[in-house]
């Protein structure tokens, strides 16, 4: 069954707004497993604006189910990664004037200084995969540097607005997912997915993990974080269920 990450990073963002304490992250993680939530995952930028060091390492203390860490190739980042020790990391690109991440990691253009951070996180028994479009050249770079998953960038998909446009993100991503398991590399899915978009992504796709933020995190204002996972969860199995009806 597809599991579900839940990105926490807008709750610490509500957090920052005010420089406060809460709500916090932590304890929206807590609930967030109560929920169904199979991996929590949470974006440490270089320049801190939502999840902050100290995140980082309680939700290292208190999440016991998978801790995926979004990141860019920064030295600093790289370094308490190593000393935390999530179960995953997922390298991203990085850019300070963006609102949230855009568009996939270039792999072909940093492969050199990739195939050495790999290899530490690697020897550091820390699983790595890298946020990338779904290009061919992308796919193939990501195994030939060493990443174990790869996380499919499904912006395009999620800002389709027409059936036409969806069909045709949906037959590229089919596509980076068929390139990708061929290679033996494990994938993954991500940005923009919606309770309005998810179904069709995964009735298209035999992915292992979706990493959902913004819209659980909107749809907890209304009726917490807790039933925002629960209900998630619960459309994905019913159209992962659909999927697999079909395939028989």
């Amino acid at each position: 069954m597809i599991k579900l990450g839940v990105n926490i990073d807008h709750v610490a963002t509500i957090r920052q707004a005010r420089k406060t304490f809460e709500p916090d992250p932590v304890t929206a993680a807590s609930l967030a497993i109560l929920g169904g939530a199979d991996i929590i995952t949470v974006h440490l930028r270089e320049d801190r604006r939502h999840i902050q060091d100290r995140d980082v390492r309680l939700l290292r203390g208190t999440v016991f189910t998978k801790l995926n860490l979004e990141m860019s190739i920064a030295r600093e980042i790289v370094d308490i990664a190593i000393e935390t020790k999530p179960e995953q990391v997922t390298l991203v690109p990085e850019k300070r004037q963006e609102v949230t991440t855009e568009g996939g990691l270039d792999v072909v253009s940093h492969k050199k200084v990739l195939v050495d951070i790999v290899k530490r996180f690697r020897d550091a028994g820390i699983c790595v995969s890298f946020f990338i479009d779904p290009e061919e050249d992308q796919i193939s770079a990501s195994k030939d540097v060493g990443a174990q998953y790869i996380e499919l960038h499904t912006g395009n998909y999620a800002h389709a607005r027409d059936d036409i446009s969806k069909s045709k993100t949906i037959g590229k991503l089919q596509s980076g997912m068929e390139v990708a398991q061929k290679l033996g590399l494990r994938v993954n899915a991500g940005h923009g997915l919606t309770y309005q978009n998810v179904g069709l992504l995964v009735e298209s796709m035999d992915v292992e993990e979706l990493h959902i933020g913004h819209s659980i995190v909107s749809r907890a204002v209304f009726v917490g974080i807790q039933k925002a996972v629960s209900e998630m969860k619960e459309l994905i199995f019913r159209h992962e269920l659909a999927r697999k009806a079909l395939d028989q």
